[in-house]
């Protein structure tokens, strides 16, 4: 029988869990920073005449469809049941925060190193509160990897002994990739490479962060 309650937010926040959570949240900025420079980065790069699209097996044969309900709407909407999903198992909380600094760092670096022009077909956001929001945070910028893909596909790892998240989060990384395939603003290698990227760096993680891993497992009674 699993018992994920015996760690609650008191013990959170007591001595050396405590450090680590502040760590954990300096390690969130951080990555956030570096994926906003890196965002504004490839997109100044991608207006430049020497950076074209590129030809690729599936968004070339594949029609072009509109789904930015899924892409935009549905990744705030993703991120907020994640956190919610995190927040409700307090001792998942270090290793979370820490594996999606480490996510946002690495594909931050990625992104700074070669830049290909989007597709030109590709379905750019609209004129809503949503939008805005995602136009502000450059989640369409970078391409390789894919964010909307892979982050799913690593808490599908971090919850990977409660069957019904891990499956759940396992088909939004599907539906999400099948999302940014058919709006064409993701090559086909910035998907099917997407969990490969996430599970090598949930590997990274677990070796970095042992200690939060641990915690983060439930207890066995």
């Amino acid at each position: 029988m699993q018992q994920w309650d015996i760690f609650t937010y008191r013990d959170l926040f007591r001595g050396e869990r405590l450090l680590s959570l502040v760590s954990a949240l300096a390690l969130l900025g951080i990555a956030y920073l570096a994926e906003h420079f890196a965002n504004a980065y490839a997109f100044n790069y991608m207006l430049l005449p020497t950076s074209n699209h590129v030809g690729d097996l599936i968004l070339d044969v594949i029609p072009v469809v509109d789904l930015n309900f899924i892409i935009i709407e549905g990744a705030f909407l993703a991120i907020a049941l994640g956190a919610l999903l995190v927040f409700s198992q307090p001792r998942t909380i270090l290793f979370s925060l820490k594996a999606i600094a480490l996510f946002i760092v690495i594909r931050a670096f990625f992104i700074s190193l070669t830049h290909v022009g989007i597709h030109p077909d590709n379905i750019v956001p609209g004129y809503g509160l949503f939008d805005a929001m995602y136009s502000y945070l450059n989640f369409q910028t970078g391409l390789f990897f894919s964010g909307h893909t892979g982050l799913p596909f690593l808490m599908a790892l971090v919850f990977w002994e409660r069957p019904y998240m891990r499956y759940a989060l396992i088909a939004l990384s599907g539906v999400f990739a099948v999302a940014v395939l058919l709006a064409h603003i993701h090559y086909s290698i910035d998907v099917f490479a997407a969990p490969f990227m996430a599970y090598g760096i949930f590997a990274i993680a677990k070796h970095l962060f042992p200690r939060d891993y641990k915690l983060s497992k439930p207890a066995l009674g």
